[in-house]
């Protein structure tokens, strides 16, 4: 910490107007910002020293572009943090104001997460955050069970009259896309291809087996903490059917850019982590009939989901997720995709309509040459 009889450079602005505005909410004086990320359109984290908290403690403080989508984001996250309170795996919030768009929540400190680990830790190292991770996805859903109504009331609340604009609210939408996004490469929808849709995308949708989750579950969105695995983001907070995470865990990581391979054995042991918690509140889970039906149309809603938005990258150009960490290419991720969706419905002969389209789809991007994808450097 500087000394304060030093004299201080300000702060640029907008960050000082974003400190000012989190003091007032509340109601003591934060000081001494640095940001954790790089802001955009009035959109920023920062780490604020508050002596309130204990003798040099901080806070962060967060802010949302205002857009719609930012709307969305700061609604949720500040219901998704009243819901996760008492949880002990999210961080506390301390004040939320809808006008602003501002959050202030407790720090959790800047240790390493999940996709640290993966990407540079040792195989055990990742194997054991992995699974205490999966656990800990399942733990908070567990916990939050009965608690969507006052969820549903602090997001409209939060939202003030403003569309929910979060990316698992289109996740429906972008499934039943699929046939469009193929034609882009010259696929052809099979015969029954549009029921099977609709039925994945009705699976998504489902009021049955939800559960609450941080929504993006991406394992840079974590802390690893001396007490455990601690979820930092809820952007996308809310709840949705408990075989969208398991699904997001062993494909793994739907939406995320830090994505390699799992030791089979290992995403096995990931999804019944979870699967072990979520079923002490669904024992209707514990039955392989529900749970492998239900799994195998969530991971086809995030497949036929991504086959919107990484085909379309795919084709704009083959680059890394991350050009700032290790990471895969976009075309050797969609095929990845895609070979992962097949293996599971081929195994059983599920969905064939939808099988039948993914065969199409590898078939038509061979000439990539997009190499296999490999397993997470701590597995290597």
């Amino acid at each position: 910490m500087a000394d304060e009889s030093e004299p201080q450079a300000s702060p640029e602005p907008r960050v000082a107007d974003i400190v000012a505005a989190a003091s007032a909410l509340l109601g003591r004086p934060l000081a001494e910002p640095v940001e954790l990320s790089e802001g955009r359109e009035e959109a920023a984290v920062l780490r604020c020293r508050d002596g309130a908290t204990r003798p040099g403690g901080t806070v962060v403080v967060k802010t949302y572009p205002r857009t719609a989508e930012g709307a969305s984001c700061f609604a949720a996250e500040a219901a998704g943090l009243e819901v996760a309170a008492g949880s002990d795996l999210a961080p506390v919030l301390l004040g939320a104001d809808p006008g602003l768009q501002l959050v202030v929540m407790s720090d959790l400190g800047g240790g390493r997460s999940l996709a640290d680990v993966l990407l540079t830790g040792s195989a055990p190292e990742a194997r054991t955050a992995l699974l205490d991770w999966a656990a800990a996805c399942g733990r908070l859903s567990a916990g939050t069970i009965g608690q969507r109504s006052a969820f549903d009331a602090l997001t409209t609340r939060y939202l003030a009259g403003r569309p929910d604009e979060r990316h698992l609210a289109g996740l429906p939408g972008r499934v039943l896309a699929a046939a469009e996004n193929a034609a882009r490469i010259g696929v052809c929808p099979p015969e029954g291809l549009a029921a099977e849709l609709a039925d994945v995308a009705a699976a998504a949708a489902a009021d049955r087996y939800l559960v609450f989750s941080p929504g993006d579950i991406c394992p840079d969105n974590n802390v690893l903490t001396s007490g455990g695995v601690r979820f930092i983001d809820f952007e996308e907070a809310g709840f949705h059917p408990a075989f969208l995470d398991a699904a997001y865990i062993t494909m793994p990581f739907s939406t995320c850019w830090c994505v390699f391979r799992f030791p089979r054995e290992l995403s096995a042991g990931a999804e019944a982590a979870y699967r072990e918690q979520v079923s002490s509140v669904w024992p209707e889970l514990a039955d392989d009939a529900v749970w492998l039906s239900g799994l195998r149309r969530a991971v086809a809603a995030w497949t036929m989901s991504s086959t919107s938005w990484l085909l379309r990258r795919s084709l704009a150009a083959d680059v890394p997720m991350n050009s700032e960490q290790r990471s895969p290419h976009t075309r050797q991720l969609m095929r990845y995709r895609w070979q992962w969706l097949l293996a599971e419905l081929e195994v059983v002969g599920d969905l064939p309509a939808i099988a039948a389209l993914v065969r199409s789809l590898l078939a038509a991007t061979a000439g990539w040459h997009a190499p296999e994808l490999p397993l997470y450097p701590a597995f290597r």
